[in-house]
């Protein structure tokens, strides 16, 4: 389904049902509501964003949503009626690679890196890497590859796919965790108060950082968006904890205080329906975290 219907099918949903809308996502996104409950289609721009509100809507328990609104959030989320709560779209995305980037200057130092508009290129062993993972990927059909914003992730698939021709995109969501005041500081530092037991999973670091709660849920966005890809086999080169959250998940566990390190530019071979599986556990503990 063509983003622009899904939108037009949003637009119908909130403005047949505001109420539910209103309960559901408008103290949170005003500004998205007005567009989809007035009279205007939203614009072509913001297409994006309006799909992955609907995801968001069709993640909650459809017993809030009477029939007729559970019918058309189903064939907004392009998933079958009735069924809107098992998350069972179908998807032009076969398999995804998931990789960490090489090792970059301020990894290899120990620092903090959450801002991307810091320079913080490969060492000559993280381009190494990432010359290595393109000789591990050269047998694999790879249609786009997704990096986040980061520089590292940008050279490291730069490299790696050096010698082929594929579409690149950059996902935001699957950015690393922005850090308030331990940017740029020690690693060790961030990770023991990340770790301490009394920081929850809404708290954020000083200085305007990010929460652990909030970061799940943003990875699931973006790992949501590389599941409506149109193309086959997806290659995503982004970051050590968004991996390790898919991988987590996929054996059973949610997220946690301590998340093991990934292994620089290794690549991790999931199926579509794995990393559906993956991303629908991540949704359900952002909603109810376990600590």
């Amino acid at each position: 389904m063509l983003e622009e219907e899904r939108a037009g099918l949003a637009q119908q949903l909130l403005g047949r049902f505001p109420l539910l809308g209103q309960r559901s996502v408008a103290e949170r996104r005003p500004d998205l509501t007005r567009r989809l409950t007035g009279r205007d289609r939203p614009a072509r721009g913001r297409l994006e964003e309006v799909c992955d509100l609907v995801d968001e809507l069709a993640s909650q328990p459809a017993e809030i949503w009477p029939p007729a609104a559970r019918a058309l959030l189903a064939r907004a989320a392009g998933r079958p009626c009735g069924r809107v709560y098992a998350r069972t779209n179908v998807l032009s995305v076969e398999s995804a690679i998931l990789v960490r980037h090489g090792e970059s200057e301020f990894s290899a130092r120990g620092s903090v890196s959450g801002d991307p508009q810091v320079a913080c290129p490969l060492t000559a062993v993280g381009r190494e890497q990432a010359r290595r993972l393109g000789r591990l990927l050269a047998g694999e059909e790879i249609d786009v590859c997704v990096t986040s914003e980061f520089p590292r992730t940008v050279e490291t698939a730069e490299l790696a796919l050096a010698e082929r021709d594929v579409p690149r995109v950059v996902f935001p969501e699957l950015n690393d965790p922005r850090a308030g005041a331990f940017e740029g500081g020690e690693f060790a530092e961030y990770l023991t108060w990340a770790r301490a037991p009394s920081t929850g999973s809404g708290d954020r670091p000083p200085g305007g950082g990010e929460s652990r709660r909030a970061l799940v849920a943003r990875y699931a966005r973006g790992y949501r968006k590389v599941l409506r890809r149109p193309e086959h086999t997806v290659l995503v080169v982004g970051h050590s904890l968004p991996t390790s959250y898919v991988l987590e998940a996929l054996d059973g566990r949610g997220p946690s205080r301590v998340i093991p390190l990934i292994a620089y530019a290794e690549p991790h071979r999931v199926s579509a329906a794995d990393l559906e599986r993956a991303v629908g556990r991540l949704e359900d503990w952002s909603r109810a975290p376990t600590w």
